[in-house]
């Protein structure tokens, strides 16, 4: 009888996010940090929400402030950079939770975050200083989740955790038939 009991709440229990293929993404706000913004060599903050987002095809990467999550889906974003996609229609948004980052490290993690802003300005990089994101979301700690929308601003994939090479494929493939609609 008590296996039967955790069984059925296995469902529960395994819970992940509350995103949903073809829907808008949940509405969020980050004002705390916000998005970075370059503008003649010169970073600032800017409040960013999902209300931002229609209009172009995007990837999400929402990352914990860790090296692990970061590297989580290292091969999608070489992937991306190879591809060459165009910057008028599309855009790559990372989202930082800065509220999961190793005690300590925040700092490091906003540097990093910062010369990578230099490096990629055409990308959206935001810093969610308390994980409003992960929370409104219900995204995994400690991982990364990779969403991807169509110029309507609604979810075409959603993943929680490292994609393999043969869902890389397949999400580049589908970028490019989203930019060519």
């Amino acid at each position: 009888m008590k296996t039967w009991m955790l069984l059925a709440c296995l469902p529960f229990m395994a819970s992940a996010h509350n995103l949903q293929l073809e829907q808008p993404l949940p509405p969020v706000s980050v004002g705390d940090r916000g998005e970075l913004v370059l503008e003649q060599d010169r970073l600032t903050t800017r409040s960013w929400g999902v209300d931002t987002l229609p209009g172009k095809v995007r990837i999400l990467q929402h990352i914990a402030g860790r090296g692990s999550a970061k590297a989580l889906n290292a091969p999608l974003i070489e992937a991306i950079k190879a591809a060459g996609l165009p910057r008028d229609r599309y855009q790559t948004v990372t989202i930082i939770n800065l509220d999961d980052a190793v005690f300590g490290t925040s700092a490091l993690v906003r540097s990093s975050a910062e010369s990578s802003k230099r490096e990629y300005p055409w990308s959206s990089i935001v810093l969610d200083e308390q994980g409003r994101v992960a929370q409104s979301w219900q995204l995994k700690p400690n991982g990364s989740a990779i969403v991807t929308l169509d110029r309507q601003g609604r979810v075409m994939f959603v993943k929680e955790g490292a994609l393999d090479t043969a869902e890389i494929r397949d999400l580049m493939q589908r970028l490019r038939t989203a930019l060519n609609n």
